[in-house]
């Protein structure tokens, strides 16, 4: 059974992108633009890693990544965050992420992180 993993990002191009690269890793992806889907998404998907953008409009990728590690279900989900905007990870860490990515990046950089958390 191939690991899932659940994207967020509201540039549909990243999306596509990811989307594209992930699944032909031999993942199960499924990508939304809305921030207020992930949790939802996550309770049918059930995915062994999340990845968030970290500015999402309505709310940011750093507060729906706390919001997964207190939850019961999916504390335990390793989450990575995409970002443009902030210049050290140490902010992002702060959220309790698993592991940050830098945009632009590169796509074996972000295929070599998440093979390494799940």
């Amino acid at each position: 059974m191939s690991k899932r993993i659940l994207v967020l990002d509201d540039n549909q191009d990243i999306l596509d992108i990811v989307h594209e690269t992930l699944t032909y890793e031999q993942f199960e992806v499924k990508s939304t633009s809305n921030s207020h889907d992930v949790l939802p998404l996550m309770e049918q998907f059930l995915p062994d890693l999340v990845i968030l953008d970290y500015r999402v409009s309505g709310t940011t990728g750093g507060e729906i990544c706390k919001s997964i590690k207190l939850h019961n279900k999916f504390n335990n989900v390793p989450v990575i965050i995409f970002s443009a905007y902030l210049n050290g990870d140490d902010h992002l860490l702060n959220y309790g992420c698993d592991g940050v990515i830098n945009k632009p990046f590169d796509l074996s950089e972000l295929v070599e992180k998440v093979n390494n958390l799940i």
